[in-house]
Formats: C-alpha cells, structure tokens, sequence
C-alpha cells in the first residue's frame, strides 16, 4: 500500500470512542433532563444510550451520524424544543468534551507527514466542533485538510467530502487511505476509490469492519509499521 495522503475519521478514530463521548452524553443527557428522570429515560432510548452501564449501544444512531442527526434524535424526546437551537447546545457541548487521544497523536502525525504524506480529517461532526477539539489536543495546525458534515462537501458515506480531499490535495483517491472505525467510514473510502483501514478504538468489531476494509488494526498508531511492512512486501 503505497500512499501520499491518509483521511482521518475524528471520533473511534483519533480519539477512543468510549473515553470521550460515553462520558459527554451521560452529561448531556443529565443536562438536558435537569432532574427529570423520564426524560432522561426518552433522550437515551433515542440515542440508544444505556444509562445503566452510561454507554452507548452499537447501534447508536449517533456513533457514525451527523452532529444534526443526532440533535433530531435527541429532539424526539423533547418536540418542544427549538432544532436549530438544540442543534448549537449540542455542538457546543461537544465542542468542550473531554477527549482521550486513541494514541499520542502529535508525534503519530509527524511521523506520518515525514513520510511526506498529505493528511487530512473528515468528520460526521460539525466543521466547527472538529476545530475546537483538534486545537484543543494541539493537533490542529498539523492537518492540511479538515471538514465536518457542514463543511459543503456532503456527509459519510457518501464519497464526496472524501474526494473533496483528494482535489485539494491534487491526490489521485488510489494513493489515500480512509482511516476510520466505522463502516460509514470505509464505505465512503470505498466508494471514493481509496485504500481502506479500519480501527478498533470506536465501538465497532473486527468482524464489523474486516469486510470492508484492506486491513483493520488495534489503533492508528500502528499505521507507520503497517506502511513499512506494505513498502517491503
């Protein structure tokens, strides 16, 4: 697998899925319900979140959905509040969540852009959330691409904000590893005719992603050993 640019899904991704956004929505959701527990008990079935256990389930509409997607399940419990509005209290919840780098990012992407390589964040999250979280981890001014589900270029998985890349770039897709931990992710990448590498630091299985993607790995930080081994196979 030769490459000169790598696409990074955000959340599963860059940073573990469970450690950041389990413990966000337990707060949102007792934000949100402020002491109302039937509420609270209506907002987690439509995020398929377990309050129990304060996880969600696999299948989640939000794990792989859009930042609005997830504002329009949430609303279902709550039809008198305002989307739009909702939409902002979500994103700048988000916007402050308490993120747990799935490896030391800064010096993984280093190492990456020494190899010359073009790299770049493609999120089903708002532009503008993807922005505060990477400056907040300090990794910001490393990528040279990074675009939300509002950015203009369309959503996962549909192939567009991925081909988005690959012109800004002016990178053939063939060269361009989609990087992700759903199968959103990898059928984007599928479709925009890249390479495809699945990790497990979302909620997804092996057994969910091996189908779709060229390899699945523990974490994006055994991306450069995989690089070296593909160099010298």
């Amino acid at each position: 697998m030769e490459l000169d640019g790598i696409l990074f899904d955000k959340d599963g991704t860059l940073f573990d899925f469970r450690a950041t956004w389990d413990r966000w929505a337990a707060d949102l959701i007792a934000d949100l319900a402020a002491g109302d527990a039937v509420l609270a008990s209506a907002i987690a079935e439509n995020i398929a979140f377990d309050l129990t256990r304060s996880e969600f389930m696999a299948h989640s509409p939000v794990i792989a959905g859009t930042s609005r997607e997830a504002a329009e399940c949430v609303a279902r419990a709550m039809p008198d509040r305002d989307i739009d509005a909702l939409e902002a209290q979500m994103n700048a919840s988000a916007a402050l969540a308490p993120l747990a780098p799935a490896v030391p990012l800064s010096p993984l992407l280093t190492e990456l852009a020494g190899r010359g390589l073009k790299l770049g964040v493609m999120t089903n999250d708002s532009e503008e959330s993807a922005q505060a979280q990477l400056t907040a981890a300090g990794i910001v001014s490393q990528f040279d691409f990074v675009a939300g589900f509002d950015s203009g270029f369309g959503a996962k998985p549909d192939p567009d904000p991925l081909l988005a890349f690959a012109d800004q770039m002016e990178l053939p897709p063939a060269r361009i590893a989609m990087v992700g931990d759903s199968a959103h992710d990898l059928i984007a990448g599928r479709r925009a005719g890249m390479a495809t590498i699945g990790v497990l630091t979302g909620i997804a299985v092996e057994a969910d992603l091996k189908t779709l993607a060229d390899v699945v790995l523990s974490d994006i930080g055994e991306i450069p050993d995989f690089l070296r081994r593909s160099v010298a196979s």
